[in-house]
């Protein structure tokens, strides 16, 4: 009932998500010939900016982040049928802007960025519950964040090796924020994450206006 502001197809291309400032995500089955309305989720208290689908190795799950400064975590537990896998209700103290779930091969996490300066990391664990990090990138706020695919980074000679400790890839992001800069980030084997500094994107090259999407 109001603006639409993402909309995004899964892994199969047979469900689409719709999240508008209405403060409703909306769910569609999509065939070659057709499109069913399927279900409507609630929860935020906001306009909803983003949604993002996991990967179907874990089930039919949708995240999607609000105004609100919350991530929803929703789940359809047979067809028609979704429940609220988990509420992080004021994760953020500003608006949440952008969400993307990580490649499946890291398993079930998913990083949200915020107005208030901070990306956050919420990770599923094996007693189902849920742990967050975060990551400090600017003060003027975070508009987006994106994941680099699994394997990207690996060097040719290990392609067609054996996976030795030297070659074990840890997740790496890319934020797009306020101050107009690009930064990479990288999880370390301490599961702290830290700003990727190897091939910065200095100010010269970056925009000269807020980065909406990366």
């Amino acid at each position: 009932e109001d603006l639409v502001h993402d909309a995004q197809l899964d892994y199969y291309g047979c469900k689409l998500a719709t999240c508008s400032s209405d403060r409703t995500i909306k769910v569609y089955n999509v065939s070659e010939t057709s499109y069913d309305h399927s279900a409507t989720l609630q929860g935020h208290e906001g306009p909803v900016w983003q949604v993002s689908w996991s990967h179907p190795k874990f089930g039919v799950i949708l995240a999607s982040c609000s105004f609100d400064g919350s991530v929803l975590i929703h789940r359809e537990t047979r067809p028609r049928d979704w429940t609220l896998l988990h509420a992080a209700r004021h994760l953020h103290e500003s608006s949440v802007n952008g969400i993307a779930f990580c490649p499946h091969e890291y398993g079930l996490m998913v990083a949200a960025a915020s107005s208030d300066g901070r990306v956050s990391v919420l990770s599923h664990q094996s007693d189902n519950s849920w742990t967050v990090d975060y990551i400090q990138d600017n003060p003027l706020g975070v508009n987006a964040v994106s994941w680099a695919p699994h394997g990207a980074y690996h060097h040719d000679s290990t392609v067609h090796s054996e996976p030795t400790a030297e070659a074990v890839e840890y997740p790496r992001l890319v934020t797009g924020g306020c101050d107009n800069r690009i930064r990479f980030w990288i999880q370390q084997e301490n599961g702290q994450w830290q700003e990727d500094t190897s091939a910065p994107i200095s100010k010269e090259i970056s925009h000269s206006d807020w980065v909406r999407d990366v």
